[in-house]
């Protein structure tokens, strides 16, 4: 696994936010469908834990399973 910076971690979550967030104000532009929107916020959680939390966990759990020298 290749060494990851924290610091392109936090972007990649901040930009998969944004696009969440367009996304709603492009699906609520006139309408009241609550359905479709929950299930973009639902696609943009599952898509952050995966892509942003896992990778970091195990960043953290290895680092911490690692002996000092």
């Amino acid at each position: 696994m290749k060494k990851m910076n924290i610091g392109y971690l936090i972007i990649a979550s901040a930009i998969i936010w944004g696009l969440v967030i367009v996304a709603y104000s492009l699906k609520l532009k006139g309408t009241e469908c609550y359905q479709e929107i929950s299930l973009i916020l639902t696609g943009g959680v599952i898509t952050h834990m995966v892509l942003i939390w896992t990778p970091l966990g195990m960043k953290f759990v290895k680092k911490k399973n690692e002996k000092p020298n």
